[in-house]
């Protein structure tokens, strides 16, 4: 008994094969990326905390203290009044003009953005200026709340207000918000130095209690941190980007 082969048809996988071998080779799907999902509510809850710390010792400073400084930081003031020397005068005094508001809050930060942009980083940009913008707005918003008193054996002509430091939230956003764009250990390690100096240069200078310049840190920090909760997604993104280093221009330039 002979079968027929001819009118058979071909059916199941080997048909699909056999379509596709037909239409030519299947082109290659492309799925969407999934969304990016940042860890950011610890870091925004870090900032709250930072703040409300900032807002308990305000009070208890206006309350218990009479926006007088603390019998600690009497004598630590005392301590520092007698060790001073020109010298070390002169590097402070060129901290305060480094913190000052027009330098700190406009020069400083205006150069930061001109590089991010250059570096292509625009979202990177925006948040550097918008944590700035906001520290500087809490600062002065407590510093007239508590109306703290100024130490006596001051060397320099700050605005009103002694609490919080108004150059050491300066110095405190700056280094978090550059920390948290480049996410390098030498940027943290840099800021954080200067954070430091900033706070010594305050109180040598006799511009700031100790309370004060903490004050000024947990301000800086915090509101880096809340305003980068809003930003941490793009960041994120931005920089899985490729860098575009000027450099390599030079290098092409070099080698040309």
């Amino acid at each position: 008994m002979s079968a027929d082969h001819d009118g058979e048809s071909t059916s199941g996988p080997a048909a699909g094969a056999a379509s596709a071998s037909e239409e030519g080779p299947s082109l290659p799907v492309h799925h969407a990326p999934a969304p990016v999902r940042v860890s950011r509510r610890p870091w925004m809850w870090t900032g709250l905390i930072a703040l409300a710390l900032v807002a308990a010792l305000g009070a208890v400073i206006v309350v218990n203290q009479a926006r007088e400084p603390f019998q600690f930081e009497s004598a630590l003031m005392s301590a520092i009044v007698a060790i001073r020397t020109p010298g070390v005068t002169a590097v402070a005094a060129a901290f305060d003009f480094l913190g000052s508001g027009r330098v700190s809050s406009f020069v400083v930060p205006a150069v930061v953005v001109i590089g991010l942009l250059l570096w292509r980083r625009p979202w990177a940009a925006g948040f550097f200026v918008a944590a700035v913008a906001a520290s500087g707005l809490v600062t002065q918003l407590v510093k007239v709340t508590v109306g703290r008193v100024r130490p006596e054996d001051i060397l320099v002509h700050p605005d009103f207000g002694s609490f919080p430091s108004g150059h050491a939230s300066n110095a405190a956003v700056i280094a978090m918000a550059l920390g948290l764009i480049f996410l390098r250990t030498w940027v943290w390690i840099a800021g954080g130095v200067y954070t430091l100096l900033m706070m010594a240069s305050r109180m040598y200078l006799g511009a700031h209690w100790v309370s004060d310049v903490v004050g000024g840190v947990l301000v800086g920090a915090g509101a880096a941190l809340i305003v980068w909760a809003g930003f941490s997604e793009r960041l994120y993104r931005e920089n899985r980007l490729p860098h575009p280093p000027i450099w390599q221009k030079v290098e092409r330039t070099r080698g040309g």
